[in-house]
């Protein structure tokens, strides 16, 4: 199963390029993070700066951590929803579960130890800066030298190699159960149905975020910049929840458009049966946009919301305050890198597996211009939907802080800011999914089609 699992990776490596990229740039997050880790055990470390690397090694690290196995586990996925024509294949000529779940998680942890190895040296490069802004900052001591060592090796590799299995056992549990059938109809269509585990896990995220949400309101109301620990991340448990629930969110967002779409002729027309058929692409092209504007807008009202009632008080900033500001600022870096490369990296494996489809969709009569109209369409659909999700997402934390900090759920902040993240998450999508349609429509359409 070993080498079938390398010929496999050999002959469809298009198809693994996201799993290996979300792992590279997990692996990246989690050591340079973890390498804070190692500074704070070096010699000559004053107990306040070890109080604050620990504190960024494991808060940001923390929801790092969170987001890169969500991420490693949704690009798994759509990268074996993608061969659900290949495992029919296999299963047909006598491949048997077993066999099948095996070559699956050998090409997960192939991918994990090779990105995380690959990792390494962009982490020291990542974990170098890091200290850089604490030293500019001076909540670490400019003589406290950066130290990559054993922890941040151990927890880069380790965990995205247990990560990317987990998920790669899951993902080959849901897989080679189905019979040869089902997986031809797979094959398809794409409507990823939900299962039990996910929305129980969406139900889990949501309550969560719900608790962090009425926990700022109440027992941390009045206590100043305090309740940023409780608020600040209940926006990323709600886009989890949300994400989580993206294949329910988009057949009725495609249930709710069809009539409308239709009246916008050919282009319309091919959008709206694409998006019925495509369900799970789609959610999982969505996902990275309601992690994106969830986080971002959360972090940045909150951030503002803050700001304002420190000035409001007329008080100085205190080195606690600076710090977590500091941290926030991190997490919006690492959120918008992590998504906007997880978003990049998912349109651009999705486009480029509808070679086929655009082909044939050329074949019966549409022009080139047509299919990029349909491309730009999906993508205005999936901005709009994956930045209402992610505004949801932010409510959970910027109301409920701003009950608590100032009694006002109306937060601060300029409306340009939320504009802003709008926009680059339209751009991101836009012009990604634009230019990958564009090169995929370069190949004649007769040899699109040709296996």
């Amino acid at each position: 199963m070993i080498g079938l699992a390398f010929r496999s990776l050999r002959k469809r490596a298009g198809a693994f390029v996201a799993s290996f990229l979300s792992m590279f740039l997990g692996a990246t997050i989690l050591m340079a993070f973890a390498s804070m880790l190692d500074t704070a055990n070096g010699e000559n470390v004053p107990d306040t700066a070890k109080s604050t690397l620990t504190t960024m090694a494991s808060v940001v690290g923390g929801w790092g951590l969170l987001l890169v196995v969500f991420a490693v586990t949704s690009t798994l996925t759509l990268s074996v929803r993608q061969r659900a024509a290949e495992m029919a294949l296999l299963k047909s000529v006598g491949a048997t579960p077993a066999q099948l779940g095996r070559m699956i998680v050998g090409e997960a942890a192939g991918l994990a130890v090779v990105a995380a190895l690959l990792a390494i040296a962009p982490a020291v490069l990542a974990g170098r800066a890091l200290l850089g802004l604490l030293h500019d900052t001076h909540q670490v001591p400019g003589d406290v030298s950066y130290s990559f060592g054993p922890i941040a090796v151990a927890m880069g590799l380790g965990i995205t190699f247990v990560s990317a299995t987990v998920a790669a056992l899951l993902t080959a549990r849901r897989a080679t159960r189905v019979r040869v059938a089902e997986s031809l109809m797979a094959a398809a269509t794409d409507t990823a149905k939900l299962s039990r585990k996910r929305v129980v896990f969406a139900g889990l995220f949501l309550l969560l975020a719900l608790d962090e949400a009425i926990v700022t309101c109440t027992f941390m109301r009045d206590k100043g910049s305090d309740a940023m620990a409780t608020s600040g991340q209940a926006d990323i448990l709600a886009a989890i929840g949300l994400a989580l629930l993206s294949p329910l969110i988009m057949r009725r967002v495609t249930a709710l458009l069809g009539g409308p779409l239709r009246l916008l002729g050919a282009t319309g027309d091919l959008a709206i049966t694409n998006m019925r058929r495509r369900t799970g692409a789609m959610a999982a092209a969505v996902t990275p946009i309601i992690l994106f504007t969830g986080t971002a807008v959360g972090t940045l009202f909150l951030q503002a919301t803050e700001n304002a009632a420190t000035h409001a008080a007329g008080v100085t900033k205190t080195a606690d305050q600076k710090g977590i500001e500091t941290l926030n600022l991190v997490v919006i870096g690492m959120v918008v890198l992590f998504t906007a490369i997880m978003l990049v990296n998912t349109l651009v494996a999705a486009t480029a597996h509808r070679r086929r489809e655009f082909g044939q969709t050329r074949l019966a009569g549409a022009t080139p211009r047509q299919v990029l109209g349909t491309v730009v369409l999906e993508s205005v659909i999936l901005t709009v939907t994956g930045v209402v999700c992610g505004t949801i997402a932010a409510v959970f934390t910027i109301v409920p802080f701003g009950i608590a900090r100032k009694d006002s759920p109306a937060p601060d902040g300029s409306v340009w800011t939320y504009l802003a993240v709008v926009a680059l998450a339209a751009v991101l999508t836009g012009a990604t999914a634009y230019g990958a349609t564009r090169r995929t429509l370069r190949t004649p359409a007769v040899n699109a089609v040709t296996p």
